[in-house]
């Protein structure tokens, strides 16, 4: 978890919608959260099932702020 602390993934206080995992992800990477909301619903489309098994996974892995 320490390694996802160094690259800025975390999830924040402010801001989360369910466990925070999108407003972390778009704060790392510098866009707004909206936008990486759109991208995993998107995505889910795409993919059919992947925030499913992807979502719980980084929830339990990036660590809270």
């Amino acid at each position: 978890m320490d390694a996802f602390r160094r690259q800025g993934l975390i999830r924040p206080r402010q801001g989360r919608i369910l466990g925070g995992v999108c407003a972390g992800l778009a704060r790392r990477f510098g866009i707004a959260p909206w936008a990486m909301r759109i991208l995993f619903v998107i995505t889910l489309f795409v993919i059919p099932g992947s925030q499913i098994i992807v979502y719980p996974i980084l929830w339990i892995l990036m660590p809270s702020e």
